[in-house]
């Protein structure tokens, strides 16, 4: 069946590397790790949380959830700046995201995003700043989770 244009799809093959090291005998002794690969993207490897007795040196889901809505924001707000005209010279973004107990269950209590982004010289600070908001609006990962994504950026011009 053909692809509409407003409907994309994605899709990973994951194995439980951890297998070679033994079954689920217990909560407490089975291995974590996997092993996510995409079609011609390099392979990642990744765990459990080491609060969930998972590799704390492998990528686990939470980190990658909060890296997916860090990386979307960027990716949307350069995309609507280039738009704009407004010159983005660099970008990054230390985002944090709190998983908590709520209603009997741990989920996402909310992501903040700390984008930092450097302007060329003459370029609107406001304007740039005012980008946040729709790019956050844009940002497909964002619309798709049930929890609060907030937003601190700072701007900053080149002299």
């Amino acid at each position: 069946m053909p692809t509409s244009s407003h409907e994309h799809h994605f899709a990973c093959h994951l194995t439980w590397t951890g297998a070679s090291r033994g079954p689920t005998t217990s909560y407490d002794a089975y291995s974590r790790e996997l092993l996510v690969e995409i079609e011609g993207k390099p392979p990642l490897v990744g765990s459990s949380a080491a609060v969930f007795r998972g590799d704390a040196k492998i990528h686990n889901p939470e980190d990658l959830l909060v890296a997916a809505l860090s990386e979307c924001h960027c990716l949307a707000y350069l995309a609507l700046a280039a738009r704009a005209g407004i010159v983005v010279v660099a970008y990054e973004d230390r985002a944090t995201g709190t998983l908590a107990r709520i209603d009997g269950k741990f989920r996402f209590r909310e992501v903040t995003l700390r984008p930092r982004v450097s302007l060329a010289a003459g370029s609107s600070v406001e304007r740039a700043q005012a980008l946040h908001e729709k790019a956050h609006g844009e940002c497909f990962i964002a619309n798709s989770v049930n929890f609060p994504v907030q937003n601190q950026p700072e701007t900053l011009t080149g002299s």
